[in-house]
């Protein structure tokens, strides 16, 4: 599977693959990440929880931490989801994370776009050159056609990161997701790989 997965993502394999974009990385997280992952997240923590799914009692545990890296090599080895941390190139400290999830192939060529953002790091416009340059690497080296996004109608920074990379309404879903314990209506995006680049 690796020889496939290097094949997809130009010769190299996801586990070594680094997208770089101006003072950015986007790079697959490491063991060596937990401690200043943690930190982030716990500091992070009222900031993120309105918006992502009830954090489990241990979510911030080296144990759990542990279980997201086993899930993210299964994940990638079956080509279902490829997981980034977003860190500065200069310091290396993690900024986010961003991740292409649910990868369909055959006719759909399509992923799911998934982010989050540390609170310190958040409106700097970070994420939104993340995500283009993750839909650049999805369109140019894993071959898909399609990212779909969703968020909540009132994380307007959100949806401003989405429209700022391209991404277009396209519906509105009404109880799509469980978020902060309570099933929430989302707007829905996509980009195609036909779309505009934006600027």
């Amino acid at each position: 599977m690796i020889g496939f997965l290097a094949s997809l993502t130009g010769g190299v394999p996801h586990e070594t693959l680094t997208l770089e974009f101006g003072a950015l990385r986007l790079r697959p997280p490491q063991i060596a990440d937990y401690a200043p992952w943690a930190e982030l997240r716990q500091a992070s923590r009222p900031f993120l929880q309105p918006w992502e799914p009830a954090w489990p009692a241990d979510d911030l545990s080296q144990a759990a931490f542990r279980r997201r890296l086993a899930r993210y090599r299964q994940e990638i080895r079956s080509d279902s989801a490829y997981p980034f941390f977003l860190v500065d190139r200069h310091s290396e400290a993690i900024l986010g994370g961003i991740t292409l999830a649910n990868v369909r192939r055959r006719a759909a060529q399509s992923a799911t776009l998934g982010y989050w953002m540390g609170a310190p790091h958040a409106g700097k416009g970070h994420m939104t050159e993340a995500v283009k340059a993750l839909s650049r690497h999805a369109f140019l080296r894993l071959g898909l056609e399609r990212i779909e996004a969703a968020c909540l109608p009132d994380n307007a920074a959100s949806v401003r990161v989405l429209e700022k990379a391209g991404f277009r309404r396209e519906g509105y879903a009404r109880g799509y997701l469980s978020i902060a314990g309570a099933r929430r209506d989302h707007v829905l995006f996509a980009r195609l790989k036909s779309d505009p680049i934006p600027e």
